[in-house]
């Protein structure tokens, strides 16, 4: 019998697979980004009970397959279901937005346990506090670093030319090159947004883990934040963000 690997590991996403079975991928803290096959999960009373849904913490015991890109899910059982998640609308999309922007930025067996760890801590504190924008901004911008795709915001990405707390100088940032351009170095590239001068301070603040109030920024910064972060993540993902226009709904982007 193959040697079974035993992790805990939070469900990212699911699916049925034929007449049974499920399709499950899984952020682990010991393997990486992995999938599986769990066979008769979906007729099975006591195999994998609860334990399969998204957002939940489990103790994950799987086998690999030689051969093939799916490993096979022996038992999946629930340390925490986070419960207080599904209690409003507004919960399940703040959760599914990290959930899947997590999923995007890390590839397929990625050890990274500080992420696994980012996204528990994540989903604990949204659920037994609730969350806002800022909460949502400071949570995308640290998986941004843990993952290696921190945006560049000290100087021009282009040339160098450093912000030296210029307050008349304008500043575009863009998702191709990774961070803020100059207005000279804009001109050339395409894609750039227009950043304000409040806008750049407060995302500089959030990026060096400073802790920022909501009142301490008007709502045109914040939402200024949020339409640069969203292009900036879904340009490193590479496709479109399907949970995004389900939390636009209730959070502005």
């Amino acid at each position: 019998m193959p040697f079974s690997l035993v992790t805990p590991a939070i469900v990212l996403r699911a699916r049925p697979y034929g007449e049974s079975d499920r399709i499950v991928s899984f952020l682990t803290e010991k393997h990486g980004k992995i999938t599986g096959i769990a066979k008769g999960a979906m007729r099975s009373r006591k195999r994998f009970v609860n334990s399969l849904e998204p957002f939940s913490l489990v103790d994950l015991r799987f086998q690999d397959r030689p051969h093939s890109n799916l490993v096979f899910i022996v038992a999946a059982d629930l340390l925490l279901g986070f419960n207080n998640l599904i209690s409003s609308l507004e919960k399940i999309a703040l959760a599914s937005y990290m959930v899947e922007i997590t999923d995007g930025l890390i590839g397929d067996r990625d050890d990274n346990a500080q992420v696994f760890h980012h996204l528990k801590s994540g989903l604990n504190f949204l659920a037994d506090q609730g969350a806002s924008l800022l909460f949502l901004t400071s949570f995308e911008l640290t998986l941004l670093r843990l993952t290696g795709y921190q945006p560049a915001l000290a100087g021009c990405k282009s040339c160098g030319k450093e912000r030296d707390g210029d307050l008349t100088a304008r500043w575009q940032f863009n998702s191709m090159e990774g961070g803020i351009l100059c207005e000279r170095c804009s001109r050339s590239t395409r894609e750039s947004c227009p950043v304000g001068v409040a806008a750049l301070r407060a995302l500089t603040g959030l990026h060096k883990g400073e802790m920022l109030s909501s009142a301490s920024m008007s709502s045109s910064v914040l939402g200024e934040i949020r339409h640069i972060l969203l292009r900036f993540i879904q340009f490193q993902i590479g496709r479109e963000i399907k949970s995004a226009p389900f939390l636009g709904k209730f959070c502005a982007l």
